[in-house]
């Protein structure tokens, strides 16, 4: 009866939240273990079809580094990257649409599914939600680089993407745009996903990585910072606290903070359940981050 009366207090206390959420956008980028993991990617799912049940209306955004990589391998390819983004060159590109559309987004479609949410993968003709071109990158000498077949988000259709999560299907969104050619650009998953947090103005937008949040030493998972604003951002960058793959994620949510999201989390994707905990409970996980310590000052929702 004990174990009972505990369960019934985790959902009054989900309650709260529950309500709080109610009809409001959260854009979760899936990435790293919370993907490469059966058990984790299925878990998270779980999650997923949760809170849209319960109301809350999830868009999901995914890249996929690893599968893509073991693509090319088996064609051949060695994936080649600049700046920590790919370089995607027409034999490149036709695999990673290949792995995006066909394999990773429908066998997310299909869990949900099977699961028993009810999902559409968009990135076909009248269901493309993104929209981009091509980007160059500044390299060391002022020049710019040419990585191929890369873009950046311009233009996303919102109303879409608003339209099926109304109607209670889950947005399945690939890291891929149309460019202006009618051809596809690869798009880094983060920025992706931030671009459709900010046209959505979305209440939250989490990204799913492979460590418990931003840490001030990576070593040590208690060293946890569970709240940061952007001026802390800034200065843990000049201070090589943040650095790496973890740059673009932090960019990425303060880019859509300014642009109208109102919470921004780093998630550990390989915890059981992450998004129900940073979502529905008091203490949240990982770490949030504000555009302004005013902001820090207000308890985490």
């Amino acid at each position: 009866m004990n174990e009972a009366i505990q369960k019934a207090q985790v959902l009054i206390e989900a309650l709260r939240y529950i309500r709080t959420f109610r009809n409001h956008h959260t854009v979760i980028k899936l990435g790293g273990s919370a993907m490469e993991d059966p058990a984790a990617l299925r878990t998270t799912l779980e999650a997923v079809v949760f809170m849209e049940t319960v109301g809350l209306r999830p868009i999901l955004i995914h890249g996929g580094g690893k599968p893509i990589d073991r693509a090319m391998a088996a064609s051949g390819l060695k994936p080649q990257k600049i700046q920590g983004r790919r370089v995607t060159d027409p034999d490149t590109l036709a695999i990673v649409v290949r792995v995006l559309r066909e394999e990773i987004n429908t066998g997310i479609v299909q869990q949900i599914r099977e699961l028993g949410g009810r999902a559409v993968g968009l990135h076909t003709g009248p269901l493309q939600a993104l929209f981009g071109h091509k980007l160059l990158l500044p390299g060391d000498d002022g020049t710019l680089i040419d990585l191929g077949q890369v873009g950046e988000v311009t233009s996303v259709d919102g109303e879409m993407i608003l339209d099926f999560a109304a109607a209670g299907r889950i947005p399945v969104i690939p890291s891929l745009a149309i460019g202006g050619d009618g051809g596809w650009l690869n798009i880094n998953a983060d920025t992706a996903a931030s671009a459709v947090a900010a046209n959505l103005k979305a209440e939250k937008f989490i990204l799913l990585t492979d460590t418990p949040g931003i840490l001030r030493d990576r070593n040590d998972p208690t060293s946890l910072l569970t709240s940061l604003d952007a001026e802390d951002c800034r200065q843990l960058i000049a201070d090589g606290i943040i650095d790496s793959g973890m740059i673009p994620k932090v960019e990425a949510c303060l880019d859509s903070l300014r642009q109208g999201v109102l919470k921004t989390h780093i998630v550990d994707g390989r915890l059981r359940y992450s998004l129900l905990l940073e979502i529905y409970t008091h203490s949240g996980v990982g770490t949030e981050i504000v555009l302004t310590r005013a902001e820090r000052a207000i308890p985490r929702r």
